[in-house]
């Protein structure tokens, strides 16, 4: 290596699966640059051994393949992708696919509206928690092999959710006594 060049910095990708009540990170991969986003969910649920209510993920996620993978781990769940701009409703499929459902909603009563009756919001849930590893676990991984590496990211999901049991109140409803 000649002296003063720098090596090419290699980005990380870090994929969260949360559990929306708790706000634990349930599965995590780490990928390298060139892997896309929506080829990780078969990965994230390989890791979750309990069916899901409902899988929730950003635009870059939308397509079949995605609903496919989702309806083999969890036959019932919700998938609940904003689909394209140009997406269109499909005529021929009968019962309408939850795609298709979304889109007509969508298109009847506007995305805010489709927002609030999917749950749609929870999404940012997993911001927040990619906000929260990189301020508190940090933005950079130390170690420098992959396998190291991703060694690194299971520890500092482990520790934040550590953290997060250890700050969340257990309360109790109690029914109030009256004289």
């Amino acid at each position: 290596m000649e002296h003063g060049v720098k090596s090419r910095r290699r980005w990380r990708k870090l994929h969260l699966a949360l559990d929306a009540d708790s706000g634990d990170i349930i599965a995590h991969v780490m990928t390298d640059q060139e892997a896309g986003d929506a080829s990780q969910v078969e990965p994230l649920l390989d890791r979750i051994e309990m069916p899901i209510g409902q899988f929730t993920a950003d635009g870059a996620y939308d397509g079949n393949p995605t609903c496919e993978v989702v309806a083999r781990h969890s036959a019932d769940a919700a998938v609940v992708i904003p689909p394209r701009s140009n997406a269109l409703e499909r005529p021929d499929s009968h019962p309408p696919s939850q795609q298709d459902r979304h889109i007509a909603a969508i298109n009847a009563d506007g995305s805010m509206k489709w927002q609030i009756a999917t749950s749609y919001k929870k999404r940012t849930l997993v911001e927040t928690a990619i906000g929260r590893y990189k301020s508190i676990i940090g933005r950079r991984l130390r170690a420098r092999s992959f396998a190291a590496q991703q060694t690194q990211v299971a520890i500092g999901c482990a520790v934040l959710n550590r953290m997060l049991a250890c700050a969340r109140p257990k309360s109790v409803r109690c029914k109030a006594v009256t004289a």
